[in-house]
């Protein structure tokens, strides 16, 4: 039985994110990791880590996918699913926004290994429909002597298709991390995500958190627009003489018509 850092030469892992790339790359710099980014469907993305990110690391899979999904997702209001796989079996893990990002996983045969509440949270996260998509998610927590690690983890990208990801060719559940960067490198659209240097991340950082959940306490309260002042509505009863030697080195102190008895 391999230990939990014990990876194959059979792992990988994929960054599933619901945005557009360009929404993407800003938030993947900041990880400093050798990523490859692909677009992955209608308002989706896949971010390809190197081999070399998580072994440097010495923290198992599952742990290392969960700290970059947790990572991505923290200051933006798209979600991330992260899947994973090795030789001791598959999961994924689910991150949006502050709330705690958390997982689920199957052993090598397909046996669930994770609790029941973490589908619905993938459910309430992604916007999923709680009937037809949520029917598809407890399904793949029931045991199935039929369907393997690999098995699960495409069940969970099937649903996850009904909301516009479409994964490229070649990256698939159980191909290697060198396999899936060399299917992702020939994408026409494919890009390399890089460390841009402390300045530019500070920068990436700001714009990204502002354009996420953060927006508004970074930005702060927005201009006041300006007024002219208003003047006071004129009075329709005439103002009263004063009196002599009233208000004498006062001059804004004025005696009433009705003077105190």
């Amino acid at each position: 039985m391999s230990s939990a850092t014990d990876h194959s030469r059979a792992a990988g892992v994929l960054l599933l994110c619901r945005a557009e790339p360009d929404r993407v790359r800003p938030s993947a710099q900041l990880l400093n990791e050798p990523l490859l980014l692909v677009p992955a469907g209608e308002g989706w993305s896949a971010l390809i880590p190197g081999e070399d990110s998580w072994r440097s690391e010495g923290t198992s899979l599952a742990e290392a996918t969960a700290g970059w999904a947790h990572a991505l997702a923290v200051a933006e209001s798209w979600p991330v699913v992260g899947v994973w796989w090795d030789a001791s079996g598959a999961g994924f893990v689910v991150a949006a926004g502050f709330r705690r990002t958390v997982g689920y996983h199957w052993l090598a045969d397909g046996t669930p290994a994770g609790a029941e509440p973490v589908m619905g949270a993938l459910r309430a996260r992604l916007g999923l429909d709680p009937v037809l998509d949520g029917a598809a998610l407890d399904g793949l927590a029931r045991p199935d002597s039929d369907a393997g690690a690999a098995a699960r983890v495409l069940g969970l990208i099937a649903v996850l298709s009904r909301t516009g990801l479409t994964l490229p060719p070649g990256l698939a559940p159980g191909v290697s991390a060198a396999r899936l960067r060399a299917a992702a490198g020939v994408l026409p659209a494919a890009e390399a995500v890089d460390w841009p240097g402390w300045r530019q991340a500070v920068r990436a950082g700001l714009d990204a958190a502002e354009r996420g959940t953060l927006g508004a306490w970074t930005r702060g309260p927005g201009p006041v627009p300006w007024a002219p002042p208003r003047s006071r509505p004129a009075s329709p009863w005439p103002s009263a003489p004063a009196a002599p030697g009233a208000g004498a080195g006062r001059p804004w102190v004025r005696c009433s018509r009705r003077t105190a008895r």
